[in-house]
């Protein structure tokens, strides 16, 4: 694998790498970076360096457009998508579709349209991460060389990049992008995640806490820390957790949702139909 001898310490995916993985033209990769739907980094010699992000939006708009959208439909709704995603939610997590001339959207079992936020009854990236992963082992080893030279920011982008081919390496550069930069909320809410979906609840707990105690004040990291408590059965915890994230985020509709819960496993059915009412109120707007 050659990819190595291109990458800069921000490390990414170089254009013919991608042009290879998406087998896009180049003037249809240059088109999309010239219209701001990717923002790769650049590398040496100034050439562009992608991120693993970058290839699902270039794929995921690429299959769309061949499955007839227009592609001013296609761009609309995954700006808007992009834009509205959580913190600490990835594109990788997402199945994207095209569904009776809309573009649709899969997470968790729910299925919706991202412009109009309406539910429906779904392009999986698993495919592509499988081709992609001897470029991001070599991206992972191309960081251990030159690991002197990349900031937390660099180790946080390479982590993003590397959950969908390896975990293990993106459990590491998170924890390097900690260990540099402890006021930075990104790796810890990412981390976090990463190790509740495998179920450890106690590393996710810590990892939350020290995103609060280190960080600005961010609301995701409160409610992570709810939904970590609440599935390890420490509902007034969990409680806790979620009005904290409520006094940091008002109109945090999940934490009013997820608080409902809480207060209606708890016994107080009275405040559990309150939070459930400000949860439909506020997504209904």
């Amino acid at each position: 694998m050659q990819a190595t001898a291109e990458m800069s310490p921000q490390t990414g995916f170089p254009t013919r790498e991608v042009l290879k993985l998406l087998g896009l033209t180049e003037a249809r990769l240059r088109y999309w970076v010239r219209s701001g739907f990717v923002r790769p980094g650049r590398g040496p010699g100034n050439r562009f360096n992608f991120r693993f992000q970058d290839l699902v939006m270039l794929r995921t708009t690429q299959a769309l457009i061949e499955s007839g959208l227009p592609i001013r439909r296609v761009r609309r709704a995954l700006d808007h998508l992009r834009r509205t995603l959580p913190q600490g939610r990835l594109l990788t997590e997402l199945r994207i579709v095209a569904s009776g001339g809309e573009v649709v959207v899969e997470h968790g079992g729910v299925a919706w349209e991202p412009e109009s936020g309406q539910r429906v009854l779904v392009l999986d990236v698993a495919e592509m991460a499988r081709a992609a992963a001897p470029l991001a082992a070599a991206m992972s080893a191309e960081a251990q060389r030159r690991a002197p030279e990349l900031s937390a920011e660099d180790w946080y982008l390479l982590a993003i990049d590397l959950e969908a081919t390896s975990v293990e390496d993106a459990v590491e550069a998170y924890q390097r992008a900690i260990a540099l930069e402890p006021a930075l909320a990104g790796p810890y809410l990412n981390l976090g995640r990463l190790l509740h979906e495998q179920g450890d609840l106690e590393a996710a707990e810590e990892l939350y806490r020290q995103a609060l105690a280190n960080c600005a004040p961010d609301a995701t990291a409160a409610f992570n820390l709810g939904v970590a408590l609440q599935d390890g059965g420490r509902w007034s915890e969990a409680g806790a957790a979620y009005r904290q994230a409520i006094e940091l985020d008002p109109g945090y509709a999940d934490a009013f949702y997820n608080l409902s819960a809480v207060y209606e496993h708890l016994g107080d059915r009275a405040v559990a139909l309150q939070s459930l009412q400000t949860y439909r109120r506020l997504t209904r707007g």
